[in-house]
C-alpha cells in the first residue's frame, strides 16, 4: 500500500531500445528511494520525459509529449537526446522544470529530488533485484556500451550521447544473469554500434565468477550464449570480426539472427555517407555466413534520397537486395539532421517526391524478397517464443523475428499458452512478414 505522503512521479519514454534501458534505470532509481510511478500525470508531482533527438520528426514528437506533460502537469523534467541541445525546448517551453542529457542519471535524480523531496525512508524492498523492465517479464535489452566513435555523415548520435564507453564484461553477464534468474527466456543485446563492444577497454578482463572474461564481441556472445536463454545481437556494424560469431549460431549458443544497418549498396552513396563501401564483399560474406549457417536471419535498415543519390545509384540499391536477400528489411527516406555532417557536403538534395516514390518501389522490392523467405517456413516446425496468450491460440515469433520491428506468428492451439513460453509450431501459412501455424 502507498503511503499518503510518497511522492508520485509520471513517465514517458520515447526513442529507440537504448532510451529504453536509460528509462528502466531512471525508473529503478526512483522506486529504490521510494517513488510511485504514477499511471498518469495528473495528480502526479512530477513527469520525467525521456527524449528522441535522432530525426526532426522524432524530435517533433518529443516536443509533443513535453507540451502535453506540461498541460496537464507543471513539474516537467526532459532528459534524452534532445537534452543535449537544450535550445529548442526553451525556446518552446521556458518553464521546463529541469533539461538533462542522456544517460545522467544523477542529474535527472538531483531535479526530481528538487521538485519533489523523497520519503526519508524509502522502501528499497519494492525493487525487483533485476530492476525495473519496461518490457514483458520473458524478453530484456541488456545494453552494453553506450556512445558510438563512428563518423556516419547521416547521424549526430556521437554528439548526443558522446564516444563509445563499454560496461566492463563481468558487469554486463552479472546483469544478465539477474535477467535470467528472474525469468528472462530472451536476451536482446543493444548498443550504438555491439560490434566495437570493447574497443575503448583495449578489450580487458574482469573477473566473472572467478574467472577473467575479455571485453570483446565474440567472448561477451559466447559468455551469453552459455545462460540457456535465446540471445538476440542487436546494431551490429559489419566488422571483419563478426564472423566469428557466426559458428556460435550455428551451434546453437546464441540466435541466428544478425541486425546490421547496411544503409545503401551503391559506392558513391556509401561514401558519402562514411560506411563501408566494398557491397561486392558484403554479399561474399553473406554467402559465407549461410554455408556456416543456413538458418541465419538477417535484417537491416537501409536510407533512400540520401544527397546526391542518382536514379543508377537506387537501382543499384535494388538489384544488391535482390542477391543479398535479405530476411528483415525497413528503409527510411533521408531526413536533413541539424548539426549533421551530411548537410555539408555539397551534394543536390533529392526532391521530396522523388524519395517518396523510391522508398515505394524500395518496400514493393523487398515485400516480394520477404514473401518468398517466409513461403520457404511453411511444413517446417521451428521454436516459437509467446508474446501474447489468448483462448484458442497466442501470439509470438521465431528466432528470426525481433520484438516490436519484425514479423509475428499467430498460433492455433488447443491448450493453453503463457507469455514467455517456447514452443514448437508447424507453419500452415505464410504472409509477407507474418506466419501462421499450430502448436505441436
Amino acid at each position: 500500500m502507498t503511503e499518503p505522503n510518497t511522492p508520485r512521479i509520471s513517465f514517458v519514454s520515447l526513442g529507440c531500445p537504448k532510451a529504453l534501458v536509460d528509462s528502466e534505470r531512471i525508473l529503478t532509481r526512483l522506486r529504490a528511494e521510494g517513488y510511485e510511478i504514477a499511471r498518469n500525470h495528473q495528480g502526479a508531482d512530477a513527469v520525467i520525459v525521456n527524449t528522441c533527438g535522432f530525426l526532426d520528426s522524432a524530435k517533433a514528437e518529443s516536443l509533443a509529449a513535453v507540451g502535453e506533460a506540461l498541460r496537464e502537469n507543471g513539474q516537467v523534467i526532459v532528459t534524452g537526446c534532445m537534452g543535449a541541445d537544450p535550445g529548442p525546448i526553451l525556446d518552446a517551453f521556458p518553464n521546463i522544470s529541469a533539461i538533462t542529457g542522456p544517460q545522467d542519471y544523477e542529474s535527472v535524480m538531483a531535479a526530481v529530488h528538487r521538485v519533489a523531496p523523497p520519503l526519508a525512508n524509502p522502501f528499497v524492498d519494492l525493487v525487483p533485484e533485476q530492476g525495473i523492465k519496461l518490457t514483458p517479464r520473458h524478453y530484456a535489452y541488456l545494453k552494453i556500451s553506450e556512445g558510438c566513435h563512428n563518423a556516419c555523415t547521416f547521424c549526430i548520435i556521437p554528439k548526443l550521447r558522446g564516444d563509445l564507453v563499454s560496461r566492463p564484461a563481468a558487469e554486463v553477464l552479472a546483469e544478465a544473469e539477474k535477467l535470467v534468474k528472474a525469468g528472462v527466456k530472451e536476451l536482446l543485446v543493444v548498443s550504438q554500434d555491439t560490434s566495437a563492444y570493447g574497443q575503448d577497454l583495449r578489450y580487458g578482463s574482469s573477473a566473472f565468477h572467478g574467472r577473467e572474461v575479455r571485453a570483446r564481441f565474440f567472448d561477451l556472445a559466447k559468455e551469453l550464449g552459455d545462460m540457456g536463454v535465446w540471445t538476440r545481437l542487436h546494431y551490429v556494424y559489419p566488422y571483419p570480426h563478426v564472423d566469428e560469431v557466426i559458428p556460435l549460431m550455428a551451434e546453437g549458443k546464441i540466435l541466428p539472427y544478425l541486425d546490421i544497418p547496411f544503409q545503401h549498396a551503391a559506392p558513391n552513396v556509401l561514401r558519402a555517407m562514411k560506411r563501408p563501401g566494398n557491397v561486392e564483399k558484403v554479399l561474399d560474406r553473406i554467402k559465407a555466413w549461410r554455408d556456416i549457417c543456413p538458418d541465419l536471419a538477417l535484417r537491416s535498415t537501409f536510407i533512400v534520397g540520401f544527397p546526391g543519390e542518382t536514379e543508377q545509384d537506387f537501382e543499384m540499391l535494388l538489384d544488391w537486395l535482390d542477391e543479398a536477400r535479405l530476411d528483415r528489411v525497413g528503409a527510411f527516406k533521408y531526413e536533413p539532421v541539424a548539426g549533421a555532417p551530411a548537410n555539408d557536403l555539397g551534394l543536390p538534395q533529392v526532391p521530396d517526391a522523388v524519395k517518396q516514390s523510391r522508398w515505394k518501389r524500395f518496400m514493393e522490392r523487398q515485400q516480394k524478397i520477404s514473401a518468398r523467405r517466409q513461403r520457404d517456413k511453411v511444413g517446417k516446425r521451428l521454436p516459437v517464443i509467446i508474446d501474447k496468450a489468448f483462448p484458442g491460440g497466442g501470439e509470438g515469433r521465431t528466432k528470426a523475428d525481433a520484438p516490436e520491428i519484425d514479423g509475428k506468428v499467430f498460433v492455433s492451439a488447443r491448450r493453453p499458452l503463457r507469455a514467455g513460453d517456447i514452443v514448437t509450431v508447424k507453419i500452415d501459412r505464410a504472409e509477407a512478414y507474418d506466419l501462421h501455424g499450430t502448436l505441436v
